[in-house]
């Protein structure tokens, strides 16, 4: 198989694989894209992307343009003379005349099994719907949102346990992984259509969709808390102070309004819901540290019919 001359595009941590998986594959990387640099930390100090750094590292040129819809962008990547760009995460917009530079186009690798979950937060929005399982997926890249026909796919099981933060890393691992195995069986791979009648939009997260709803049912709280964990991270209220939920699990029914605490101890927390009880696992108060609930307990002791406050009103 020959050698290709791959531009990389991407800037989260779920990027990462799959360029290190490329740096080491025998085709050549002759730049990367990748966010222009952010504040970050409580500096607010300009920080280099995770992609960036790894590039860096690789001394591999490093673009960085805040748009690709101008003329300069489109020149930019006609000048690295590219076979193939591949993009993951990358945060910017491929308009058709940068996605018709490359020979072979624009590859994306996508964390879901298209065409379910199309958009911005596919992996925290399987977790919130409660499937059984997801993945990841090479997409020949259209102007369409993850519209595109797909080369490969490979499926995993979500665990009743396992958070976002934990689904992304793996996810990420998982996408650099087909990456590499799809591209040494390009010759004999023809990207298949998808049918748009199954597609599902992943519409980005908000901060406001953190708050608990204790009338809900437990299984869908813990899910919430399971799809925000890291961010934005599930929160409620207790006697006007503001709690970050990192880990939660539904337990045995119990009858009691929603939001009561019915049991309180080193195990957890466990408070009423619309439909079943949830136990809070490990939580956070304004300006701490996350921590088991047996520590939260010991600085702020918890009675059977204590009261968590509903959601504030938008």
């Amino acid at each position: 198989m020959s050698t290709l001359r791959i531009v990389f595009a991407g800037t989260p941590d779920f990027a990462v694989p799959s360029l290190e998986g490329l740096l080491g594959s025998g085709h050549e990387v002759v730049a990367v894209y990748t966010q222009p640099d952010r504040p970050a930390g409580r500096g607010r100090k300009l920080t280099p992307s995770p992609v960036k750094q790894v590039a860096l590292a690789s001394n591999i040129p490093v673009m960085q343009p805040a748009s690709l819809r101008n003329p300069e962008a489109e020149a930019g990547l006609a000048a690295v003379d590219a076979d193939l760009m591949v993009v993951a995460a990358y945060g910017l917009i491929l308009p058709q005349a940068i996605l018709d530079l490359p020979r072979l186009g624009c590859w994306n690798i996508h964390g879901s099994l298209l065409p379910r979950w199309r958009g911005a937060a596919p992996i925290q929005r399987a977790i919130l719907a409660g499937d059984r399982e997801t993945g990841v997926c090479i997409m020949q890249m259209e102007a369409g949102l993850d519209t595109g026909p797909v080369f490969s796919s490979r499926a995993t099981p979500i665990a009743d346990t396992e958070t976002a933060g934990d689904l992304h890393d793996r996810l990420a691992i998982m996408g650099g992984e087909l990456l590499l195995d799809t591209l040494s069986r390009r010759s004999e791979l023809s990207a298949r259509p998808q049918d748009d009648a199954g597609a599902t939009y992943a519409s980005k997260l908000e901060k406001a969709e953190a708050w608990l709803d204790w009338n809900a049912r437990a299984v869908q709280l813990s899910r919430e808390v399971r799809a925000f964990n890291p961010w934005p991270v599930s929160r409620t209220r207790l006697a006007g102070e503001d709690l970050r939920v990192w880990q939660a699990q539904p337990v045995r029914s119990g009858v009691a309004d929603p939001g009561t605490v019915i049991a309180a101890g080193a195990d957890g927390v466990d408070v009423a819901c619309g439909d079943g009880v949830l136990r809070l696992l490990q939580v956070q108060r304004p300006g701490g540290r996350p921590v088991a609930v047996g520590d939260f307990l010991n600085a702020r002791p918890l009675q059977t019919g204590d009261r968590f406050e509903p959601p504030p009103k938008s």
